[in-house]
């Protein structure tokens, strides 16, 4: 029974090493980038300390001011609150029909749109942009939220579809007995109902518009428009000489999505286990 035990103890040990080094590994490049964000230029490459002797407060200032990094990230905050919240309307109308109400060919089309999931983003760059110039919105705020919004329709649908599927009927019969109309129906009691998995949703959209590049490459051309991410590839040719300003703006981009993260991920796993991705 104690060589059994000693046993347990070595692995468990063995175990907890292995995963605080996997900590550490991903946690110290951001340290580094925070850390390195407020020294000089000089102490960047001169003292290879952990923490800066002097704080450089002004570093931020001037990546938002003089490097326009305010602009990238208030045009990420508007596309990713304005997407996140298109794709969660949009989706979640859709998933509940496709849940609850009866029509010809529904799981036909149900599964055509979830076909879309197999195509890779870089595959329809082509016709994407061809499209988008055909409809003056290449290079338009418009154009590229649309883009972000059709390409995680099919996602959202997928996910919020089986937690409609799974909420019980007769919650719906007593609300038709009781004059609610199907949109009734939707927003009064399957939405609320169905807040686990919307939040599921929400946070993986988030991450997701926030992260993007590729789309934000192709789409647009002027400045004035440009996500954080893909100001983050001017930025980076303009300023690529200045450490600290460069990690200033890197921080920046990286910071608010993993508050964000780290505040919400609970979300996340109450919505997997309320059964919203069982299909």
């Amino acid at each position: 029974m104690n060589s059994f035990k000693t046993k347990k103890q070595i692995l468990d040990f063995i175990t907890h090493a292995i995963l605080l080094a996997v900590a550490v590994t991903c946690i110290f490049p951001v340290f580094w980038m925070l850390s390195s964000s407020l020294k000089t230029q000089e102490e960047i490459f001169t003292k290879m300390t952990l923490l800066p002797e002097v704080w450089q407060w002004s570093n931020y200032v001037d990546a938002f001011v003089k490097a326009e990094f305010g602009m990238y990230f208030l045009n990420s905050v508007i596309y990713t609150v304005v997407g996140v919240s298109a794709i969660v309307l949009i989706t979640s109308m859709a998933a509940y029909g496709f849940a609850r109400l009866e029509f010809w060919g529904k799981n036909f089309l149900f599964y055509l749109l979830i076909s879309t999931l197999l195509i890779p983003i870089p595959g329809v760059f082509v016709p994407l942009y061809l499209l988008l110039k055909k409809l003056a919105l290449l290079d338009t705020r418009t154009g590229l939220l649309l883009c972000y919004i059709s390409g995680a329709l099919a996602f959202g649908l997928f996910l919020l579809r089986s937690f409609f599927e799974d909420l019980p009927k007769e919650i719906e019969e007593a609300a038709l007995i009781d004059g609610c109309s199907r949109f009734g129906i939707y927003w009064r009691i399957a939405l609320p109902l169905a807040k686990p998995a919307i939040a599921t949703l929400v946070i993986l959209q988030c991450l997701a518009i926030w992260n993007e590049f590729l789309l934000a490459l192709v789409v647009l051309q002027d400045k004035a428009k440009m996500p954080i991410q893909r100001g983050l590839m001017v930025f980076q040719g303009t300023f690529i000489t200045d450490y600290p300003l460069l990690m200033a703006g890197l921080t920046i981009a990286t910071i608010p999505i993993v508050i964000i993260y780290l505040l919400m991920q609970k979300h996340i796993v109450k919505g997997i286990a309320a059964g919203a991705l069982k299909g």
